[in-house]
């Protein structure tokens, strides 16, 4: 099989080779990977920011589909031919996040997606949507699944405003979610452009931070003063401040991203005043997934994205780097 690997990190070094194509374990099944999606994560895991101390080498990417080739004793759920895509943390199976679920995360703790072929547990599968592609499906298992557990953090009903910052793979999602589930939705980005596009999509209200970096202000006045319900926030120690601005009492923020950086401070009377609740969302459970395929699956959702080859895999790195993309990343494997 082939593989792209972090021997060191950067972008430039990470390497094209070809190791053995292993045979499932008990447990165990082999999946032909058709497409792999880019997560913000993959980029910094080889650049080394994201873990300095990773063992390599190491295949990263956390997100890909394809199809069972074979299994290994004791596999009753999978069949060859199955069409199926990988959980981020492969021990997450339900319930709540604890420590030793959230070890095994593909691309980090173990190899991920970037290969022809890969090595599963079988309770670390689900089966993709039917209506789906396999590089639709690919986009599904981290930021589709983060953005469903994202709108979840706040007991929202219809007609209720949530705001979400640019128009990246969990953002994007976020808005056809909200769609599905009858509430309004605000986006601000720094492309007239591609809130233009968003809009296509249903995004109610769009604004431009590039022009004007008082988004938090547009967000009140776009809700006669009083906030919006949820901010869907990616953006980290530069955006955070504003999103408790931009909240009403009693909101919620779904803190998922540090694309802007980790380290932030900011006033703690805005948590107060606001009455505010800071929620983590850590991607989600097999089961997480499992209810949000069937909600895509009843509606015939599909995801947005660009695809490439996967022989273009720095190529598409740097595309993540530069912030220029819509939706999410794809690469097909060939």
């Amino acid at each position: 099989m082939h593989v792209w690997q972090i021997s060191s990190f950067g972008i430039d070094s990470l390497e094209f080779v070809e190791r053995p194509t292993p045979a499932p374990g008990p447990g165990e099944v082999l999946v032909a990977v058709r497409a792999i999606s880019l997560n913000f994560r993959d980029l910094m895991m080889v650049k080394g920011l994201y873990n300095p101390h990773l063992h390599l080498p190491r295949i990263p990417c956390s997100d890909g589909a394809g199809e069972v080739l074979s299994v290994g004793t004791g596999v009753t759920a999978w069949k060859p031919g199955d069409r199926v895509a990988g959980i981020f943390m492969q021990n997450w199976l339900d319930g709540p996040l604890t420590p030793a679920k959230a070890k095994g995360a593909l691309g980090g703790d173990i190899d991920g997606m970037l290969a022809t072929h890969v090595i599963l547990k079988a309770s670390g599968l689900v089966a993709v949507p039917q209506h789906l592609s396999f590089q639709e499906a690919a986009t599904l298992p981290c930021a589709a699944v983060t953005a469903w557990n994202a709108l979840a953090a706040a007991d929202l009903k219809p007609g209720a405003t949530v705001l979400i910052q640019g128009t990246g793979g969990v953002s994007i999602f976020a808005l056809q979610f909200a769609r599905l589930k009858g509430l309004r939705v605000l986006g601000v980005s720094s492309s007239d452009e591609k809130l233009k596009r968003a809009a296509k999509m249903g995004l109610d209200a769009g604004f431009n931070y590039r022009n004007n970096p008082d988004w938090d202000r547009w967000a009140l006045g776009e809700t006669g003063g009083e906030g919006v319900d949820l901010v869907i926030e990616v953006g980290g120690a530069d955006t955070l401040a504003r999103s408790l601005k931009a909240i009403r009492t009693g909101g919620t923020i779904a803190q998922i991203g540090v694309l802007s950086g980790a380290a932030t401070s900011f006033s703690i009377p805005s948590i107060l005043h606001k009455v505010a609740r800071i929620h983590g969302i850590y991607v989600g459970s097999r089961q997480d997934f499992i209810e949000m395929n069937r909600a895509i699956s009843l509606v015939g959702m599909r995801p947005v994205g660009e695809e490439f080859r996967w022989s273009q895999a720095r190529e598409v790195l740097r595309r993540m780097e530069e912030a220029s993309h819509f939706g999410k990343l794809v690469l097909t494997v060939a």
